[in-house]
């Protein structure tokens, strides 16, 4: 699970900062572009430059394992992303959860704490709907290996995780989209979107 995560369904993952490389992966250097015509179109409305982007899984995967490393996020060691058609996302983190039950005492019951202790990888599956420069997502379904985590518990960790990051997001309500996007969604094993 991931916020983003913070996308918090995969897209929010795209805010995520980076630190300056000499030789960044192709995928990365394709993001940071994306990010740059899209911040140029979204300070100069008067152009109506329209942006949109395609990103596969691969290039989604490589820029989020470049950002994390760049740029580590607050209860969040590794993500990985899956893009299902009709904006449904797997993701497959690796969260702190001793640090989010630091953060939030409660938020791991504690008949599952046993098992939600420590650095755990969780696949989490997200549907997400986003339009007018908004998203929200809902948690599909939520498993640390075979053992089933209630949808509630999924999202209290998430919100934890979402307020704890520099953008402090507030996953209960819709989360803005970066950089003036209006609209994100996905199409087989892509992720597309436009300003």
């Amino acid at each position: 699970m991931a916020l983003f995560h913070s996308l918090l369904a995969g897209l929010l993952l795209l805010r995520l900062a980076t630190a300056a490389n000499p030789d960044p992966p192709p995928a990365v250097t394709k993001v940071l572009k994306l990010f740059a015509d899209l911040e140029a179109a979204r300070r100069n409305p008067a152009a109506r430059q329209h942006v949109s982007f395609v990103l596969s899984e691969p290039e989604l995967n490589q820029y989020l394992d470049y950002s994390l490393s760049a740029t580590p996020r607050p209860g969040i060691e590794s993500v990985r992303v899956k893009i299902f058609p009709n904006n449904y996302i797997s993701t497959f983190t690796t969260v702190d959860f001793d640090a989010v039950d630091r953060w939030k005492p409660g938020t791991i019951p504690s008949m599952i704490k046993p098992v939600l202790s420590g650095k755990r990888t969780v696949w989490t599956d997200y549907r997400f709907q986003s339009d007018n420069g908004k998203t929200k997502f809902a948690v599909e379904k939520a498993y640390f290996e075979k053992i089933p985590i209630p949808a509630f518990v999924v999202n209290k960790v998430i919100e934890v995780l979402g307020a704890r990051q520099p953008e402090h997001y507030d996953t209960t309500a819709p989360i803005p989209l970066p950089f003036g996007l209006k609209r994100a969604w996905t199409e087989g094993s892509l992720i597309k979107g436009e300003n």
